[in-house]
């Protein structure tokens, strides 16, 4: 048995379409298009890849780029300002603060200047809150794309055990709540977690988000499982995840690549975050 691949660039390509769609039926009902401020602090390199294909795909969707690049030496207090001059701007739909910021930088201080309803990332306190009561507010992307590509390819979450493994506030802890409000019976594993490869072997769906490359192999992985692979990292290789895909994609039933998983789909999912915030939470709602 050979893995089915789950290409995240076409379920990305058809979010996207319907967020140009969801755009234009706005715009057409004499509403403003929605804004995304993207704030980016410094040049870091990989970062401004990032923020560029944000921009791009924000304005391909028919979205505001409403861009800011500001100086590494900032202080707290001015970035604060500019947060809260977006907060309060009516032509700003979402505010998304590229991360990380310079160390001499108060991040949490900073997502706490973020409204709620303008929070596309999901990162704020009140949105974290909401997700874990079950209630509607803006989920972070990665996760979020991960739950569309499951539904893509009809893999069945309800009684399904599931493992996510990694407990980031961006991407494990959501991701387990999100597979938990489907009915999934979900493991979430860490650095401590004892004997990984008999709590994987179980499992019916894996989500690997530890940040550690190769952390998954073929002998962790249940015959037939879907594997979906967050992780991401530059080698002299070539980009590599955190599942050692040769070893996993013989045993898998349905596996994310990297590139071309879960990666296209968490900028897609912040393009359908920012409508979202634009009809329901902004002040173009």
């Amino acid at each position: 048995m050979t893995a089915r691949l789950m290409d995240g660039k076409a379920v990305a390509r058809t979010v996207r379409d319907e967020v140009a769609a969801d755009v234009s039926t706005l715009v057409a009902s004499g509403r403003p298009a929605p804004g995304l401020a993207t704030v980016l602090v410094g040049d870091d390199p990989a970062s401004e890849v990032y923020v560029r294909n944000k921009r791009r795909q924000c304005t391909e969707a028919g979205m505001a780029d409403l861009h800011r690049h500001l100086p590494a030496d900032i202080t707290q207090s001015a970035l604060e300002a500019v947060l809260d001059e977006l907060a309060a701007d009516p032509a700003v739909s979402g505010i998304l603060l590229q991360l990380p910021v310079p160390k001499h930088l108060d991040t949490t201080a900073l997502l706490a200047r973020i409204p709620a309803s303008k929070d596309v990332d999901g990162l704020t306190v009140t949105n974290a809150g909401l997700l874990a009561r079950g209630r509607v507010g803006l989920v972070p992307c990665t996760p979020g794309g991960v739950m569309r590509l499951l539904d893509e390819y009809g893999v069945a979450l309800s009684g399904a055990d599931a493992v996510v493994i990694g407990r980031s506030e961006l991407v494990g802890r959501p991701m387990a709540q999100l597979l938990l409000q489907r009915d999934a019976t979900v493991t979430q594993c860490h650095s401590r977690t004892k004997d990984l490869t008999a709590v994987c072997r179980r499992a019916d769906v894996i989500v690997v988000a530890a940040g550690v490359p190769g952390i998954l192999g073929g002998d962790d992985v249940m015959p037939g499982a879907t594997v979906i692979d967050v992780g991401i990292h530059r080698t002299p290789d070539g980009l590599t995840g955190d599942v050692r895909f040769a070893e996993v994609e013989p045993v898998a039933g349905l596996l994310t690549p990297v590139p071309g998983g879960v990666g296209p789909m968490t900028i897609a999912m912040l393009l359908a975050n920012t409508v979202a915030a634009a009809r329901a939470f902004g002040d173009v709602a």
